[in-house]
């Protein structure tokens, strides 16, 4: 799971605990990491990412699933289940 993100959004940096969290829930099952648009621009457009915060899920190199905008913990946890 890639977290597209910049420092100066606010919804992103709401999301960072909840990123946080649920790289642990899901350790050994989904690997976390993240990417600031500023300083990696052709990588979030290569991926389409035009708003922030943005997820992408990857399996086997190809998007699974896509999630875009802050949401709750239990909210994305339970996204996540349903795509494992």
């Amino acid at each position: 799971l890639i977290d597209f993100f910049a420092d100066w959004c606010m919804p992103c940096v709401m999301m960072t605990p909840i990123m946080e969290e649920l790289g642990k829930k899901f350790k050994g099952k989904i690997k976390f990491g993240k990417i600031d648009v500023d300083e990696n621009s052709a990588i979030a457009q290569k991926f389409k990412v035009f708003s922030i915060p943005n997820f992408i899920l990857f399996k086997d190199g190809e998007i699974k699933e896509r999630f875009v905008g802050a949401m709750p913990l239990e909210d994305f946890e339970e996204k996540l289940r349903e795509s494992i």
